[in-house]
Parts: C-alpha cells; structure tokens; sequence
C-alpha cells in the first residue's frame, strides 16, 4: 500500500508542478481585473471579482436555494472566515473541502472538536476555530446540518480522461491538450470552470474514475474486502448513513478518498475513529478508490 501511495503522491506532484507553470504563464498575461463586476446567468447578484477570491467574503448567487445563513456563515466576524466561503451556501463544499450539507449534528459538533483537539489536523480549521466562539459553531453546525444534501457530481467510468490544470485550487481540463490514460486515480473537474470559480452553487463537477470500480466497490461496500468488513456494517444501506455515523452517498469522490488516507496516516485520530482505523488499514488505494466511486454514485 505504501509503494502505491508513493508512486500515487509522485505523479500528482509532478502532474501539479507542472500544471502549476502553465497556470503562472496565463494568469500573467490574463490576470482579471479585481474591481471587475461579475455576474451569473439568471442569477442578479453581483460582486466584484475581488470579492469571489476573498476569503472573507461568501459569493451567494442562489439564495433561494437555502434558508436564511447565521451570521458566521454568511459573513467575516472579527478574523473569523465566514463558513460558506469553503462549504458554500448550500453545504455541498469545494472538491477540497467537507460537504458538510444533511451531516449530522451530533457528527458535525464532533469533528469541530476534534479539528480544536488536534485529532483531526487541518491548520486552516484549526485557526478558523481560534476565532469563533462555541455559540457560532452551534449555529453553522445546526444550519449545515439541516440542509438537504442533493449530489452535484456525476461520476463517469472511463479509461481516458482530458489532460488538466491546477485552477481554483483543484484540476480543470485543459483546452487543445487531449486526453491520457486515468491510471489509478479519481480526475474531478468541473463542469464549467469560469462558474466555479465564481462560486456559483448550481454548476457541479464530472468524477472520472477508472473502469470497472463501481462494480468492485459495490462488492466491497456490501461484502467487505479481506479482512475489511462490509462499509455498509456501519454505513447502511447504500452508505446513506446511521444515526451519528455519516452518509457517503452522492459525496463527491475525491475527498472520500482524501479521508480514508488521512485516517490510514493518522492524521484523523479519536476514539470515535477506531472503527474506521482498523478498516483503511486493510484497504489498498485501488480499494479506496472503488469504494469512493461507488459512494458517490449512489443516490443519498
């Protein structure tokens, strides 16, 4: 598994390294202006392009598609990053980050502790948790949780993706590159890049993966792989979710897959997360990767 995951780290390296020259070369010569007004077709909100890159600011071109934000989700309080700048509006978050929409509360309260405890290390949450107060997260935790989560991301089984950049902190296709073999990875890119990097909430993502995992993920969801027992043991049915242990389905793959590392690594550590520890540890990439294809497939 190790061999794996460092030819697996290797190639991404490579590939973003890369990526990140071509990204350097356009934007100096395309670099937008920040005081530009940008729009949204059908929607009529407006901001500056300025305020779609500001970490204090949370773009919200559809809002009514949610309910009525807290004040800590929708805005800056003191240093404090309004939460809808990472997990949008709607809940339904950025490739790199939690969808955190329909998790459950309990859940939710949890990972906001283990994030303060260092059980689960992420420098960016653990400063934003510095600044806000107990009574914030309880509003944006209740808020995120009873939002619908409704999937934003069609996986497609494909033995040749298009060649891609790094751009608005995930990968894009490339224009006029062509195409290459997926390997063993999971290429997420959107649908249309210009509206998500405007933070537009109705513009979802394409999940590639490779032929055939949905099929093995199946089997390892319901059967186990192994020694790994099924994930749906604990998960449910369609990994829809039990009680305070969260739903998978329709989650977009890529951070699934994140996840699992992270817990395999020790990097997401608690009680609460034994369970999990002693299934990764017997889990191969491949496997990882057919189960993410599978969770986000199915319907929540």
């Amino acid at each position: 598994m190790r061999g794996e995951w460092k030819e697996w780290t290797t190639f991404v390296a490579a590939m973003l390294l890369g990526s990140l020259l071509i990204v350097d070369s356009v934007a100096l010569a395309q670099k937008p202006d920040p005081r530009r007004i940008e729009h949204i077709p059908g929607s009529s909100q407006a901001y500056t392009r300025a305020q779609t890159t500001s970490m204090f600011v949370a773009p919200d071109w559809w809002p009514q598609d949610h309910p009525p934000m807290p004040q800590i989700v929708a805005h800056r309080r003191g240093k404090a990053w309004p939460c809808a700048h990472c997990h949008l509006p709607t809940g339904l978050g950025r490739p790199e980050d939690a969808a955190t929409a329909g998790l459950p509360l309990a859940y939710l309260l949890e990972q906001i502790k283990a994030f303060r405890d260092g059980e689960r290390v992420s420098p960016i949450m653990r400063e934003e948790l510095s600044h806000v107060s107990d009574a914030d997260l309880e509003l944006a935790a209740g808020y995120f949780s009873s939002l619908r989560f409704t999937p934003w991301t069609r996986v497609i089984e494909t033995a040749s993706v298009p060649k891609t950049h790094t751009e608005y902190y995930g990968l894009a296709p490339t224009k006029g590159a062509g195409n290459e073999p997926i390997g063993n990875r999971i290429i997420l890119v959107p649908v249309n890049p210009e509206l998500t990097g405007l933070g537009d909430t109705r513009s979802g993502y394409i999940a590639y993966v490779p032929p055939g995992s949905i099929e093995r993920g199946t089997v390892i969801a319901a059967k186990g792989v192994g020694a790994a027992p099924a994930c749906e043991s604990c998960h449910g049915a369609d990994l829809r979710g039990v009680g305070v242990i969260p739903p998978l389905a329709g989650r977009m793959p890529n951070y699934i897959v994140h996840e699992l590392l992270n817990l395999q690594d020790g990097k997401r550590r608690g009680p609460a997360t034994l369970p999990m520890q002693q299934e990764v540890s017997k889990l191969t990439l491949t496997d990882m990767i057919a189960v993410a294809a599978y969770a986000a497939s199915r319907k929540p």
